[in-house]
Formats: structure tokens, sequence, C-alpha cells
């Protein structure tokens, strides 16, 4: 009976977040036909597409439901969304949205406040990315990121995250069982606002987590989500994925989550590589990030126009290119893949 309610009450969140979301996307394009007319193209659904996205959305739930239920982690992560956190950034987000409007019809791409430093970073993080607000460097924008996400992927961010956990947690398992549980040290590149080392905490309780990120600012939203929970706190440490600050041979497993359609092909192989170096040998290094067009050919229309629409510029490179090949040319064996709705997971071992 547990499980059953457990199911359909899962299966009422993620449906009432999936009409939120739709509902909010539909509003706000009314209003600005209205207020704020533009020339500019906007995302429109192909009709011949939602039957296939709703299956596809229907078996990543399922697939998310069958790993709490299989013990991967606990239930109780299917619903932790952050409600307050949502409720009370949703006005400021909307009051946000006319800033966005402005932006994309004056095509400015890299404006960011004044009390913002974009010194020291690299050009292609010097971006308002997705069209937001001080792009990445700003506390407004980590505090609304989250909402953001999830009202663009209809609710199902979290569950797309969470498919990196089973694979994280059976390669330390397979590779690591004799090293105690708090001596098993993961990281997570790119760690944003902390959303996925908050599922990582869950589904390895016991083990060191250590997160970096580039933006101060999305750093302490993170400091702010994780030290909610539990037990140690994770170690988080702003830095350039591309020059790691770690020794070699450091960590038993790495996760890396809606990073990689963000980086030009070079800044790629470079996270790449040091992925490489900073995990033991027999350690887990696990992609997750957008679909490509060798992975759903079908959802194509879906792809196109989305790096403009969305402000992505490197998104039509990330579609056609070759991870696995990059994984490989690291050093990294065994690599395998997955798609779930919206995402594509690379799982690939450091040879012992």
């Amino acid at each position: 009976m547990a499980d059953t309610l457990t199911k359909l009450t899962y299966q009422t969140v993620q449906q009432g977040k999936n009409y939120l979301s739709f509902a909010h996307k539909t509003l706000l394009t009314q209003v600005q036909k209205i207020v704020a007319p533009s020339t500019r193209p906007t995302f429109t659904l192909p009709l011949e597409l939602v039957p296939i996205i709703q299956a596809k959305l229907d078996s990543l739930s399922a697939a998310d439901l069958a790993d709490a239920e299989a013990g991967v982690y606990p239930t109780s992560l299917l619903f932790d969304d952050p409600w307050a956190d949502y409720l009370r950034y949703y006005p400021m987000l909307c009051l946000d949205t006319p800033k966005i409007w402005e932006r994309i019809d004056r095509k400015q791409y890299q404006k960011f406040s004044s009390e913002v430093d974009t010194v020291g970073y690299p050009s292609y993080y010097v971006q308002n990315f997705h069209h937001q607000t001080d792009g990445y460097l700003s506390d407004d924008s980590a505090n609304l990121y989250d909402l953001q996400v999830e009202i663009l992927f209809g609710g199902s961010a979290d569950p797309m995250r969470r498919r990196i956990l089973a694979p994280l947690k059976a390669g330390i398992q397979q590779a690591f069982a004799d090293v105690p549980a708090k001596q098993q040290r993961v990281l997570d590149i790119a760690c944003g606002t902390g959303r996925t080392l908050r599922a990582i905490r869950a589904t390895l309780p016991q083990a060191a987590l250590y997160g970096t990120d580039l933006s101060p600012a999305y750093l302490r939203k993170a400091n702010e989500l994780l030290s909610q929970l539990p037990g140690e706190l994770p170690q988080l440490i702003q830095a350039n994925a591309e020059e790691l600050p770690y020794l070699d041979n450091y960590f038993h497993a790495i996760s890396c989550v809606f990073l990689f359609h963000e980086l030009p092909g070079v800044a790629r192989q470079n996270i790449i590589e040091q992925a490489f170096r900073t995990l033991q040998p027999g350690g887990t290094f696990v992609i997750c990030d957008s679909i490509q067009l060798s992975d759903s050919p079908e959802l194509a229309p879906a792809m196109e126009g989305f790096d403009e629409i969305f402000h992505e510029p490197y998104y039509q490179h990330y579609t056609s290119d070759d991870l696995a090949l990059r994984l490989t040319t690291a050093g990294f064996a065994d690599v395998r893949t997955e798609v779930h709705f919206m995402s594509k997971y690379l799982i690939a071992t450091k040879s012992k």
C-alpha cells in the first residue's frame, strides 16, 4: 500500500509541476504579445512532437521511481523540492521577465549590472545564458536559477539529475568496496546551486562530497541549500573546471551535470582531461547534459534554433560533438551512454 501511495503521490506531484510550468509559459507568452510584441523568433513545439515528448517524460518518471523503490536513493528524495524558495522567488522571476524580453530584442547577450565583476572569467562564461539577468554572476540569478530550469523542463530537472546516481553509486560499490564510506570522495564539477550534490548526499550519506563552480554567487546559494542537510558539509571551492585544484588520483567518482552544452569544444576536452587526472584508477565519471542529434533524431525540430532562442552560443556544436571520443581520447574506458527524456548520460571508467 505504501509503494502504491508513493507512486500515486509522485505522479501527481510531477504532473502538477508539468501543468504549472505549461501555464506559466502560456501566460507569459500572451502577456508578451500584448505589452512587448517582438519580431524575433520564439520557440513553438511542433504538435507532432507532443506525444513523443510526453512518452519520454513518462519513461523518465518511471525510471526515477524505480530507482527509489530499488533503494538507489530514498523515496523522500522524489519529493525534495524547494517549494519555499519557489514561492518566494516566483514574483521576482515574473518581474525579471520584461528585462529578458528587452535584452532579447536588443541582442544584448553579455550585459551585466554594474555590481557584477566579470574580470578574470573565461570569455565563454561571460554570457547571459538563457538570457538570464547577470548570467551566472549575481545572487539574484542564483536565487532564480532552479525555478527557471524547473519551468523550462516542466518539473523534470531533478529527475534528470537523479539519473546520474545509479551509475555513480554502482561504480563506487564495484571498484571501492574496501574503502570505508567516510573515505569515499565524490566531486561534482560545476555544482551550481548544489541540487546535484544534495541528491548525491541522500544517495551516499557518509561520503565526503566536493563541489566546484566558477560563480561565487551560485556557491553561496549551494552552501545555503546544503547546510540544511545533516552530516558533513560538502567542501565547495570557486574554481575553473579546466584547472581543477586537486591532486592526481584523488576522487572515487566525479559527476558533471548540465555544463558541457555551455562550453566550446576545447573547454569540454580540457575538463574531461581534468576529470581523468583527478579520478582514481577504477573511478567513475558521469556526465549528464542535453540530448544530441544522434540520440534522438526525431527531436531535431525541438533542437533547431534552441541556441538562438535561449542564447546557448555553443549548443549547435555540442549537438554533434562526439563526447564518447573525447572521453576515450583522455584515457577513459568502458564508455557507455544512456538517454532519458531531454538528457544524455555518458558513464566512463578510469582503467586500473
